[in-house]
């Protein structure tokens, strides 16, 4: 207890977080001020040990097997939140620091992302039963960040807009080609059929084309959307817009010129892409162990500077970047609030330790993008210059249009 004691007082600073130990001693740590104040109860006296060398790992497997409990109506949100307004002081310890600089070295080793590879993993996140996503997505089950126009739209407003922001960059004319990489359950690719459009939508979850389908049949389209079970590397084709959403997330360290290759290989010369995804403010960087090890093993959030040296290499014009800072920490607050109130349904798809392990991202995911290094980024990108309206009123202008304004 005495080393992990040292770490704790090292970098709490801010509110206060008291560790009732395995022999029911209790020790506290921090200001009591400028935060909340945490108990947390430790039933192991291995953990000791692997909390001083791992708190991000060790915090989050502790939780899920029960051997860290949250004390006196302190709950997991508070304990994430606690960690992070002091996140910064803990890389500053040597050890913390030396753990860093371990995982930036095997970065690449850790993330390879095969065809073969990149497919297993991320059945191992989206082919989870269907039922769980429904718990807490919106109606159109879009598990990417939405658009809000105010902290307090819903989730079903918001996604709503998101849905008409990206089929507004598009600026879609009657039977265009789009080629959508990654798919998820259909929303937009509807949504872009909807508006014209001719839609083929790379998936590699089989669980999740099964549902999409249904949706695309149920919505009369199934003339205008086709779904292809193929890794984004395994496909060929030529067409007037690409989109991805939430993909290049997934792509893996050391995979970006693979990715935009593919979509420059798969535009026309006059035809652009829409890219969406996470991205970090903060120089290139690492995975956390939590999320890497049990949420998107192979998943990499790039920096722009990685995004941008990618497209710069391949000859690629980025004629338009959006950057959306708080809108995906109001989704996922949402998001967990609604698995929070469905929480005894996961439980009975799953079990209990799920439902900590899910708890336990959404309070890291949501938080990093309120304390955090975490953004949403939208590029449009192109081969030719001049191949994306040379000011962007057209987007504003296609939303109204979309929503029926005048």
């Amino acid at each position: 207890m005495r080393l992990l004691s040292g770490l704790l007082r090292s970098f709490i600073k801010r509110g206060r977080m008291r560790v009732i130990d395995v022999d029911g001693g209790a020790h506290e740590f921090g200001s009591g001020t400028d935060g909340p104040t945490v108990t947390i109860r430790l039933h192991d006296k291995k953990l000791y040990r692997s909390l001083f060398l791992n708190p991000e790992l060790a915090a989050g497997e502790a939780y899920m097997d029960g051997t860290l409990t949250m004390e006196e109506g302190s709950t997991c949100y508070d304990f994430m939140f606690l960690f992070s307004i002091n996140r910064a002081p803990l890389g500053a310890h040597p050890v913390q620091g030396l753990l860093r600089k371990g995982w930036k070295a095997m970065r690449r080793r850790q993330q390879k992302n095969s065809v073969e590879r990149a497919k297993a993993q991320a059945r191992h996140h989206y082919d989870l039963s269907t039922e769980l996503y429904r718990l807490f997505l919106d109606d159109g089950l879009n598990y990417s960040c939405a658009y809000y126009t105010s902290a307090d739209d819903t989730l079903e407003a918001a996604q709503h807009a998101k849905l008409t922001h990206l089929v507004a960059k598009l600026d879609l004319e009657p039977d265009m080609d789009v080629l959508e990489i990654g798919g998820g359950w259909g929303a937009l690719a509807i949504r872009m059929a909807e508006a014209g459009a001719r839609v083929t939508s790379l998936n590699v979850s089989p669980e999740q084309v099964k549902i999409a389908e249904e949706r695309v049949r149920a919505a009369g389209l199934e003339d205008r959307v086709t779904f292809v079970l193929k890794d984004y590397r395994e496909f060929e084709g030529r067409f007037d817009r690409v989109i991805s959403v939430g993909m290049m997330e997934h792509v893996g360290i050391g995979h970006l010129d693979a990715y935009f290759g593919k979509i420059r290989d798969c535009l026309t010369e006059t035809g652009y892409a829409v890219i969406h995804s996470i991205g970090r403010m903060t120089p290139p960087g690492t995975t956390g162990p939590f999320i890497r090890k049990y949420i998107f093993p192979g998943g990499y959030v790039p920096a722009l500077s990685e995004v941008f040296a990618s497209t710069e290499r391949l000859g690629l014009w980025v004629c338009d970047a959006e950057i959306l800072r708080l809108h995906y920490y109001y989704t996922i607050r949402d998001w967990r609030q609604r698995f929070e109130d469905k929480r005894s349904e996961a439980a009975a798809l799953y079990d209990e330790a799920f439902c900590r392990m899910w708890e336990f991202y959404l309070c890291a995911v949501e938080l990093g993008f309120l304390h955090g290094s975490n953004m949403v980024f939208q590029l449009l990108v192109s081969k030719e210059r001049d191949a994306v309206p040379i000011v962007r009123d057209f987007i504003v202008d296609n939303e109204r249009k979309l929503n029926g304004e005048s």
